[in-house]
């Protein structure tokens, strides 16, 4: 049997607490089902144990995990958010690492294999229809594996073959000067692009947008504090597209070192208070009712290789991207739009 060294978190404290870990899955559980009930059934502990848990890091942590409103079920509150954002980030960081480290103590034991939905491994750039796409598994027939990064080491693990697929998105009218670190990755004749959603982006702010901010000149400006995302990310190279185009300069922003590393995680930054300003999706702002102004409109594709079009799990995802599944989860995102999900283009589409 192989053991392998896993990912557990603790208090910063002088005990040193390893939380429960029971939590972080009910908080998994609760962001995909926004119900306590269902999040419990899921993760196979009882109503007492769960609240009383979520009581206990409440009063630890000086902050509430979650929001429960009669008649509109269970949200995660920013901190919640935010724990749970950090270890998704974590894990992804790790997920390369760890695994080499395990040890094989005593026989190895045969490999057992759950279902028999095929698996497409996907290397993407955080996307919230896509996490929520993973999550409908089983319905979906298909096992997608994933791990959020930024788009470009999305697409040059794929261009290196470590992964089936790369997520990735760039502006509906972005330059053909600015698509240059993703074509390096991309090979017209080797690879092909499946699009997947068109978002809309731009600045998220507090409730109410008090500080009348309506571009980033106004972040600068008035020296609102900005949480930023992580370089090598698609929104990192879309804000710096846009600060040279609004001739702002990146030191004249107050945080714009401070990164986040998916648009859940800048959000509840800016719900907070930790942040007065940030820029991501408008259904990331949407749920925490966070003020937005509109910038720019993206696509999100997904690179697969051109063989590989019609084996049985990019086929399936072509399926799948075409069903009332995916447009019931895309209904429930603001901001996006599925007009031609699952077509499936040439590399020459990007700059169209």
């Amino acid at each position: 049997m192989r053991v392998i060294p896993m990912l557990a978190w603790q208090l910063d404290s002088a005990r040193r607490e390893t939380l429960d870990p029971r939590l972080l899955p009910l908080l998994e559980a609760i962001a995909a089902s926004e119900s306590l009930s269902a999040a419990i059934g899921a993760c196979g502990v009882s109503y007492r144990a769960a609240w009383g848990m979520l009581r206990d890091y409440h009063r630890k942590l000086n902050a509430p995990l979650v929001h429960m409103q009669r008649g509109r079920g269970t949200r995660l509150a920013p901190a919640g958010m935010r724990l749970l954002d950090a270890h998704r980030t974590a894990q992804m960081r790790l997920a390369r690492v760890l695994p080499p480290l395990g040890i094989e103590v005593g026989e190895r034991a045969r490999p057992v294999r759950a279902g028999s939905s095929p698996r497409l491994r996907i290397a993407a750039s955080h996307d919230l229809a896509l996490a929520a796409l993973r999550d409908a598994q089983p319905a979906t027939a298909l096992e997608l594996e994933l791990a959020f990064m930024g788009s470009l080491d999305a697409l040059r693990l794929f261009d290196e073959g470590r992964v089936d697929a790369a997520g990735f998105h760039v502006a509906v009218d972005v330059q053909d000067e600015a698509l240059g670190p993703f074509l390096r990755c991309l090979h017209a004749s080797r690879d092909r692009l499946i699009r997947f959603v068109d978002r809309e982006q731009g600045l998220i702010l507090p409730r109410g947008n008090p500080a009348r901010v309506r571009s980033f000149r106004d972040v600068a400006r008035k020296g609102l504090r900005f949480v930023n995302r992580q370089q090598g990310s698609g929104t990192r190279l879309l804000v710096e597209r846009m600060l040279a185009e609004q001739r702002v300069a990146p030191g004249s922003l107050r945080g714009y070192a401070s990164e986040e590393f998916t648009h859940p995680a800048v959000a509840a930054t800016v719900a907070s208070g930790a942040a007065d300003a940030g820029f991501g999706l408008r259904a990331a702002a949407a749920e925490l009712r966070l003020a937005f102004v509109p910038c720019v409109r993206e696509r999100y594709y997904v690179a697969v290789r051109a063989a590989a079009i019609a084996t049985p799990a990019v086929a399936r995802l072509i399926e799948v991207l075409d069903s009332a599944l995916f447009a019931r989860i895309v209904r429930q995102l603001p901001g996006y739009r599925r007009d031609t999900s699952g077509a499936v283009a040439r590399i020459g589409a990007l700059s169209t």
